[in-house]
């Protein structure tokens, strides 16, 4: 099998794909799963420290990224090995709940697609090899934190620190950078959004930006090196205020509704993975 995936790229291609359309599945659940998670355990913190009564009596059962089953939120009904193929059980019973016809969102699939599409891309940008094994554990936290970022404005840490310490340890190997590149570019991805944030807090009385877009940040100069953090900073920026600017003309979006940066991030450290070197060196150029 290994030696089909390194002499055959197609059918390497065709095989990230696949798995991705299954991680998108699984994604899926931590995309919806884990800000709940987070939110309980705060609120047990919050139990403890005001010294209020434990409630883990009339709480509900264990709940985790594995348990209980997933279930239709309208009617409970367990979803079954077979309504949770990828993709196909969505067609299959028409976007619908077999038990009571409910809608399914679309996004389950789409979330799937997208999963499946940039896990090809990636085993066809980096061939088989350690460098599409990292790079497509990269792309499916990206996918994770991007949607969590658009539901609810968080970055969890216990996706953007992992990352961060997983791109310093390949460092040590040269995998995409070496250590002192590395290092550097994860100081200097968290400082300068650090600065951003504490510049327009002194001048405004108000908060720019959450700082888990600093970690995430970190995290691509961690992996990347800073050599690719402008590109991604202008990237992100510039597609970010194009959509700002679009939502307060089309949609009313108020300018002092918060907007979610990590999801312009994603995309643009995410596009920096795959083609940062030839679009910073065609950016110079254009600059002389």
């Amino acid at each position: 099998m290994i030696d089909t995936l390194q002499t055959l790229p197609w059918f390497f291609n065709l095989s990230a794909g696949l798995l991705g359309l299954m991680v998108g599945s699984f994604l899926n659940v931590v995309i919806h799963r884990l800000p709940q998670m987070m939110q309980r355990d705060w609120q047990t913190q919050c139990r403890e420290l005001l010294a209020m009564p434990d409630e883990s009596s009339t709480a509900p059962a264990h709940f985790s990224l594995v348990t209980p089953r997933s279930r239709c939120p309208q009617c409970g009904h367990g979803i079954t090995a077979l309504e949770n193929i990828p993709l196909l059980s969505y067609l299959a019973l028409k976007g619908k709940c077999s038990a009571c016809g409910a809608r399914i969102s679309p996004r389950y699939p789409l979330v799937e697609l997208l999963t499946a599409a940039l896990s090809a891309a990636v085993a066809a940008h980096f061939g088989f090899g350690w460098m599409s094994a990292a790079a497509l554990l990269l792309t499916w936290a990206l996918i994770a934190l991007t949607f969590i970022d658009l539901d609810h404005q968080l970055l969890p840490d216990s996706i953007t620190l992992p990352l961060l310490w997983g791109g310093l340890l390949l460092s040590l190997g040269g995998v995409f950078v070496d250590s002192p590149t590395a290092i550097i570019g994860a100081a200097a991805g968290y400082l300068s959004l650090w600065t951003v944030y504490w510049l327009f807090k002194l001048l405004t009385g108000k908060e720019g930006m959450g700082q888990g877009d600093f970690k995430l940040l970190a995290v691509f100069g961690a992996w990347l090196g800073w050599q690719a953090l402008p590109l991604i900073i202008l990237l992100s920026s510039l597609v970010g205020a194009l959509v700002g600017i679009s939502l307060m003309l089309f949609r009313n979006h108020q300018r002092d509704t918060p907007i979610p940066f990590g999801p312009y991030l994603a995309a643009a450290g995410w596009i920096a993975l795959l083609w940062g070197a030839p679009l910073t060196q065609a950016y110079l150029k254009l600059l002389g």
